[in-house]
């Protein structure tokens, strides 16, 4: 397979210094390949979608980057954090600093179902960062405006709908003060409506600078939010590139059998 060139680069064609790169990432389940020698760079305030058909890889990606699957080999840095994994095993607190670094939020909310929406978002506050109880509420309180959900928070999840429970889980991600977002399918399941609403508070984090890599189906949506697009396919990067040229000319012919499946549905 061809190498994919995956550097960070500017409308301008400039090249800019990386905020992540992951480098030669592989993942293996078993006997089963997940990532297959992936590289990414990532420049500061970018918003990347990961695109491809289900079982590419996407959400492993991913996790290998927040750290909650651990790389086999390769190299991680964030910021001016690097772990290397080529036959070493980091250390619990490494992982840890590493993956305050990298909010997660997750296709299937993963709330407390007994803590309310603001419990939700104080929780990690106060025993990770160690914030005291008003501190995190005071924290907690102004995400949860920020998402829209202010009027929601002594709600439970029972109490919210879909749309509801998944923006609750930004704000909770957004609490711990992560550098980079990374999106795993959030609409994945949620009514055209209600998905909206989740990809307007998205969007309003993409205005305001945030760096994001979002695992999507949402072809449009990756389109205009974008810098750039990256397809995957069985674990590996297959093709990349700005949203429109990816959208309208993709090289690839396994490209363009995946989103003739899947652009207007």
């Amino acid at each position: 397979m061809a190498t994919i060139d995956t550097r960070v680069t500017t409308y301008t064609g400039s090249t800019t210094k990386p905020f992540l790169h992951a480098d030669h990432i592989i993942k293996r389940f078993g006997a089963h390949l997940a990532i297959d020698d992936v590289s990414l760079a990532v420049g500061k305030g970018e918003v990347i979608s990961l695109i491809g058909p289900s079982g590419a890889g996407k959400s492993t990606f991913l996790r290998c980057l927040n750290l909650l699957e651990v790389p086999e080999s390769g190299a991680l840095t964030i910021g001016d954090q690097t772990l290397n994994f080529d036959g070493q095993t980091p250390r619990a607190n490494q992982l840890m600093e590493m993956r305050r670094r990298a909010g997660m939020v997750f296709q299937s909310f993963n709330l407390f179902p007994h803590l309310t929406a603001l419990g939700n978002v104080e929780l990690a506050q106060m025993r990770v960062l160690k914030r005291t109880k008003d501190e995190a509420r005071e924290r907690a309180m102004v995400l949860l405006d920020r998402v829209g959900l202010k009027n929601k928070a002594n709600s439970y999840p029972s109490q919210c709908s879909g749309g509801q429970q998944q923006r609750i889980a930004i704000a909770r991600a957004l609490a711990m003060d992560p550098e980079l977002m990374l999106f795993d399918e959030p609409t994945s399941g949620l009514d055209p409506e209600v998905g909206a609403d989740v990809l307007a508070v998205m969007r309003e984090l993409a205005d305001t600078g945030m760096t994001m890599l979002i695992a999507t189906h949402e072809m449009e949506f990756a389109r205009r939010v974008s810098n750039r697009v990256i397809v995957m396919v069985n674990g590996a990067v297959i093709e990349q590139g700005q949203p429109d040229q990816i959208m309208a000319a993709p090289e690839h012919e396994r490209v363009r059998t995946f989103l003739s499946a899947v652009v207007g549905r």
